[in-house]
């Protein structure tokens, strides 16, 4: 009897001790250290300006810091005179990645004139990317590509605009991180995961029906070389996405926001919006994307190089390779996507390749191979590693500098009533007002298409005026649009002409970059 509970005293795991046992340390080091590589690299971008890239992170960080004080819905009075960016219909189709900036978010810009908060966007902004460059080698790896590693590090060789759009402070890092571990799982057939991961994507993003499209090629793509239907792999991510628009803080705002939200962007657009919405020119997409072009050439060189007919993966990334090349075509945002995946579809497809070269006929290995080949591939990746990082360094460089409207918009926290209308000459400078005063409200901002929905007249009021096609505006200003300061950058001359000797406008601030005047009676 002792001898036998000794026995099962011995036999018996502690679940502690089960699940170190199946951590392989080897793979969690090489994880710790590429991680490491990652930070560094996006840090080093990153640092190329004390500024943030682009305009809009500039909102998204003070969102992350408004839900840090008052919870995760902020109601959104700044911009009343919008269809969906009013108190009444305003929803954060970005709520989870604000949740995620607010992690870092914990200085009031009037504190230190926006220091703090716009070190920690740059913070967050490094390392969202390098866990989605991350999931990329994770995926890589799980499908045995040699040297994963390095081809995780190629994603820093692909494309120097791809590599701007990662460093800036929004969603679509965190988007396609969601993406290639959807297409983790599915490829791995753990359809069960996407029913959360489809629920997170939606309060993630307002792209979340992407998700259902890599899923619907994974489908097919099992249809065509499996003859078997997996509608698992759709059912989950819908019911996570249909759970994701009901249980929200935002409902039924959510449903009316998705809708408004994206037709206004289906056809032609007329209203003038981002850049980001029109396509690049070709030989501009050919500099700042060629290697990402080189990589698919190489990839389609590959499968017709292979003995064997494609496999599902490869048949996946490509299809979706093929899509956000047509979507980067016809808009220049989606370079955020179309690299990434041209990189993978590339990995997969050279893979069976290179698998071939490291045996020989016999089925003997050939060590020499095996230093050899991850040696050249470094010694290929050197130029594009070198000259995207410093390509991309160097756009962000050139940004704004952070503190443009620092002095201006402070001014105006301290000055303004409490609700006071503003009347921007320019819609892309409310992210940067904003940043620094919400005691205020705002004409336009984020996206002039619903400024136009609101009150089409309007809108053309408005342009006019900035154009400097009304004479002394100062009036219409006040009764139309109930401005009570006008906020301007210097650039507008011919609104500044106009305004000159408005009796309705007096110039109460002015510095090196902006200029304000308050509307009187």
């Amino acid at each position: 009897m002792a001898t036998s509970a000794l026995a099962r005293e011995r036999t018996t795991v502690s679940p502690l001790a089960s699940i170190t046992t199946r951590i392989n340390w080897r793979v969690l080091a090489s994880a710790l250290a590429l991680l490491i590589i990652f930070l560094g690299l996006f840090a080093y971008v990153q640092y190329g300006t004390n500024a943030l890239a682009g305009t809009d992170g500039y909102y998204h960080i003070k969102m992350g810091y408004l839900i840090r004080q008052e919870g995760i819905k902020v109601d959104f009075p700044w911009l009343p005179m919008t269809t969906l960016w009013n108190a009444d219909s305003f929803y954060d189709h970005h709520l989870l990645y604000h949740i995620y900036l607010a992690i870092f978010a914990a200085v009031d810009p009037g504190v230190d004139g926006g220091l703090a908060l716009t070190q920690s966007a740059k913070i967050a902004s490094i390392i969202m990317p390098a866990l989605a460059f991350l999931v990329i080698w994770w995926l890589l790896r799980s499908q045995k590509v040699p040297w994963a590693s390095l081809w995780a590090l190629g994603l820093f060789a692909v494309s120097e605009a791809f590599l701007y759009r990662m460093s800036m402070p929004r969603v679509q890092s965190a988007s396609l991180l969601v993406l290639a571990l959807g297409l983790h799982w599915l490829l791995q057939k753990r359809y069960r995961l996407l029913l959360p991961l489809g629920f997170a994507y939606v309060w993630l993003y307002n792209a979340f029906p992407l998700l259902l499209v890599i899923a619907g090629v994974y489908v097919v793509a099992t249809l065509m070389l499996e003859r078997r239907f997996v509608w698992q792999a759709l059912a989950y991510p819908i019911i996570g996405m249909a759970l994701g628009i009901v249980i929200n803080p935002y409902l039924p705002q959510d449903v009316s926001f998705l809708i408004g939200h994206l037709l206004p962007k289906l056809g032609d657009i007329q209203t003038k919006v981002g850049n980001e919405w029109y396509p690049y020119k070709t030989w501009t997409l050919v500099e700042n994307s060629g290697f990402a072009l080189a990589a698919f050439v190489l990839g389609i060189v590959a499968l017709g190089w292979r003995e064997k007919r494609m496999d599902k993966a490869t048949l996946i990334s490509l299809t979706m390779t093929v899509l956000f090349g047509y979507m980067l075509f016809k808009s220049r945002r989606f370079v955020e996507y179309f690299p990434p995946f041209t990189l993978i579809f590339t990995a997969l497809a050279v893979s069976p390749i290179v698998k071939g070269w490291l045996k020989s006929n016999g089925g003997r290995k050939r060590p020499y191979l095996h230093y050899l080949l991850p040696l050249a591939m470094l010694l290929i990746l050197a130029f594009p590693l070198y000259s995207s990082l410093t390509d991309a360094r160097a756009a962000l460089g050139r940004s704004k500098p952070a503190d443009q409207y620092a002095e201006a918009a402070l001014w105006l926290r301290a000055n303004a009533d409490p609700g006071a209308m503003i009347f921007q000459t320019d819609w892309d400078d409310f992210t940067r007002i904003f940043f620094y005063n919400t005691d205020v409200i705002y004409l336009a901002g984020l996206d002039p298409t619903y400024l136009e929905l609101y009150d089409a007249d309007l809108y053309n009021e408005w342009v006019d005026i900035t154009k400097g096609r009304v004479e002394a505006p100062g009036q219409i200003i006040r009764d139309r649009f109930q401005g009570e300061y006008v906020f301007s950058d210097l650039k507008h001359g011919k609104f500044m002409n106009q305004v000159e000797d408005d009796p309705y406008l007096e110039e109460v601030y002015r510095d090196d970059y902006a200029v304000i005047f308050a509307v009187t009676n």
